[in-house]
């Protein structure tokens, strides 16, 4: 393993997150809760730390104040450890008025930074995926390979290949053949990489490790395919192209894509499950996030039934069932809730306009997402739409049939929200 200051990791902020709208209304994607009590952003630097990497930067664009006021308030170093995590917000120059175009360019108009760091590679991550990762056996297998670029790897089962940048890999790991997003099915048939009927292709996890000098030469302004703006679609292929070494790192373990609101629903309500397939309880590669300092949560005869419930919330409810409870949930008495994500609040009390924060008295919720400082007030009514199912309404949103109250919204008492 290098030491960890010969590695820069470079965490991609996103977009606008349209695909995660509303839950992107009022912040950005990173920054969107998740588990009861992290945010997305905790998920690849815990990894960073977990690994030995502490020389992060987080490049960020939309809406982004509050996820800068979580990565300030929760990832501080002392001085005496090398490294840090450093926020690079989009910013127009004199020779540049443009926002980032995409995930290439948003590195691209940072390469001074990345220069100055005086690592040797650079690992660029999203900040938007749920996985527990070493990235120093990345690491271990870049180097030993004398690669270029590696990229992170995993089994795709055949019917979701169009969703994924799927590549051909040699047997030596090197890739020879890389197409993002492909449906053609002859080009599919082509691309088989694994003996595997149901996981067929090997798909591009989005996260990259770059020799730093190789990073500095693709990206300068005066490359001959400058206006490639994008890792999966644009740089990655055209290195493959010219012959250059680009390796796949084969990684099996558990990891999701949080790019949609299904997905977001889905994953979230696994983790209150059983035993889910990812756990945030890992005294050796723990999760971190901001502390709170919350009193534990309080439960005053409420039937708990697969529950991922965070502190400082106090539960008067009849019976809640297959859900995530965040900080700071206050369910009063008669309620039951089933298949749901209530996100919390961010301070105990009342509205702007005086509604008290939290779901009121005997409410019937399923299939919804809670978002942030929403006041639910009583005898409300909630239920799952049809999946292909989507509006806009002035007090939610239905996205892929799953009904999303928006933060800091006012649900008013004897309100059905059903098909």
């Amino acid at each position: 393993m290098p030491i960890s200051d010969d590695i820069l990791a470079v965490i991609l902020g996103g977009g606008q997150g349209k695909r995660l709208y509303p839950l992107t209304a009022e912040r950005a994607k990173p920054a969107v809760p998740i588990a009861g009590k992290y945010r997305l952003i905790d998920i690849p630097i815990s990894n960073c730390i977990n690994s030995g990497i502490f020389k992060i930067s987080v490049l960020t664009q939309f809406l982004s104040v509050s996820l800068h006021r979580h990565i300030s308030r929760t990832y501080v170093f002392d001085n005496f450890h090398p490294g840090g995590v450093q926020i690079w917000a989009a910013e127009q120059t004199m020779n540049n008025t443009d926002w980032y175009q995409g995930t290439a360019d948003a590195v691209r108009k940072q390469l001074q930074e990345i220069r100055s760091s005086n690592a040797k590679h650079v690992l660029i991550l999203a900040g938007d995926h749920l996985y527990r990762m070493d990235y120093a056996k990345m690491a271990e297998f870049h180097i030993e390979n004398n690669a270029d670029i590696t990229v992170a790897v995993q089994p795709v089962p055949k019917d979701e290949a169009f969703r994924f940048g799927i590549l051909k890999r040699a047997e030596d790991g090197r890739i020879t053949r890389f197409a993002e997003k492909p449906k053609d099915p002859a080009l599919l048939e082509d691309l088989v990489s694994r003996d595997d009927p149901e996981n067929p292709y090997l798909g591009s996890m989005g996260i990259y490790m770059f020799r730093m000098d190789t990073l500095l030469d693709v990206l300068r302004p005066d490359y001959a395919d400058h206006k490639l703006d994008d890792f999966g679609g644009d740089i990655i292929p055209s290195m493959i192209n010219k012959g250059k070494p680009v390796y796949g790192f084969n990684f099996e373990g558990y990891w999701r894509d949080i790019g949609t609101i299904r997905t977001f629903y889905e994953t979230n309500l696994e983790l209150a499950e059983s035993y889910p397939e990812f756990d945030f309880y890992d005294s050796e590669n723990p999760i971190f996030t901001h502390p709170r300092f919350l009193p534990g949560s309080r439960v005053y005869g409420c039937a708990l039934r697969q529950v991922l419930l965070a502190e400082g919330s106090e539960i008067y409810a009849d019976c809640i069932e297959h859900s995530v409870i965040g900080l700071r949930s206050i369910i009063d008495e008669g309620t039951n809730i089933k298949d749901t994500i209530i996100m919390g609040g961010d301070y105990y009390g009342t509205l702007i306009n005086g509604a008290p924060l939290g779901i009121g008295k005997n409410c019937n919720i399923q299939g919804a997402i809670i978002d942030k400082n929403a006041s639910i007030g009583d005898n409300v009514v909630i239920k799952p739409f049809p999946k292909d199912y989507e509006s806009d309404h002035p007090l939610y949103k239905v996205r892929e049939g799953i009904v999303i109250i928006p933060k800091n919204t006012t649900i008013p008492a004897g309100t059905v929200i059903q098909p």
